[in-house]
């Protein structure tokens, strides 16, 4: 299987001003007609200060990359009674607020490993919470089952500069996909780790993907993220079996490869 910087080669070759073209800004959805639609998507606290962005996808379970669930630097998962969701946070306040009962990283995510193919593929954690959330208050998100073809995705986030309230990028592109990662020109910074990336079909969004990292392809940022239902199924499987997932020590990578580190979950790299 291709190594990332691979698909950064043929990428950097591959993408157009044309591809770009269509690609909107990021809003912050800063009324409660414009977040209505957005409630499952959720801030992910883990103490400390650390967040990511996650997503209701099951009245108890969030979605979000397996990375968020490792503390930066020490090698260790956060522990779940440090862990909350916060479903449609904005202006300090939340439709629902959950604490964690069990966590679960993709046991063939490696933390120390480098951002390959096969890594990004596998960068998918599940959060159960102690208790249901109302599909009455907040309907949660499908994954998304047909086929991928690059073309208009959108995305939801939270982020740094931006962590008390979501913004949206109301269509992004979809560039490039290997195997089971994908490359998207979305808006996306430090915080954003786990967003949801939603389908443009069937109405109400379905979610294809949720972003890993950021990447700089020759001046230009890039956000990549995974093909999902196989990953999410098999995570469902490990939390069923109570399997652990990996405890290695996280590396973050900073653009220019610099030691300074972050302490709220997206990775960066420079080809």
């Amino acid at each position: 299987m291709k190594i990332l910087a691979l698909i950064l080669a043929a990428a950097a070759l591959t993408f157009g001003t044309q591809a770009t073209a269509q690609t909107s800004a990021l809003r912050t959805l800063d009324t409660d007609y414009a977040a209505a639609s957005w409630k499952a998507v959720g801030r992910i606290d883990f103490g400390q200060g650390a967040f990511c962005s996650g997503t209701l996808i099951a009245p108890d379970l969030v979605l979000t990359a397996a990375h968020c669930l490792y503390q930066p630097g020490s090698g260790t998962l956060w522990p779940t009674d440090t862990i909350r969701f916060s479903a449609g946070l904005r202006d300090g306040a939340a439709v629902a607020v959950r604490r964690a009962s069990d966590a679960a990283a993709h046991a063939s995510f490696e933390p120390t490993g480098a951002m390959s193919v096969h890594n990004v593929s596998h960068d998918v954690g599940l959060i159960r919470l102690s208790e249901p959330i109302s599909t009455f208050d907040v309907p949660p998100f499908y994954i998304h089952e047909d086929r991928i073809a690059p073309g208009p995705v959108s995305v939801v986030s939270y982020g740094r500069g931006r962590a008390n309230a979501q913004s949206r990028q109301k269509e992004c592109q979809m560039l490039l996909r290997e195997a089971d990662a994908m490359i998207f020109d979305c808006d996306v910074t430090f915080g954003s780790s786990g967003s949801p990336v939603f389908s443009h079909l069937n109405g109400r969004g379905r979610i294809i993907s949720v972003v890993s990292g950021m990447l700089d392809i020759e001046g230009e940022k890039r956000s990549i993220g995974m093909v999902l239902p196989a990953r999410v199924a098999e995570v469902k499987s490990q939390m069923r079996l109570q399997v652990a997932p990996p405890t290695a020590k996280v590396r973050r990578i900073t653009v220019g490869g610099g030691k300074q580190r972050s302490n709220i979950g997206a990775k960066f790299v420079k080809p």
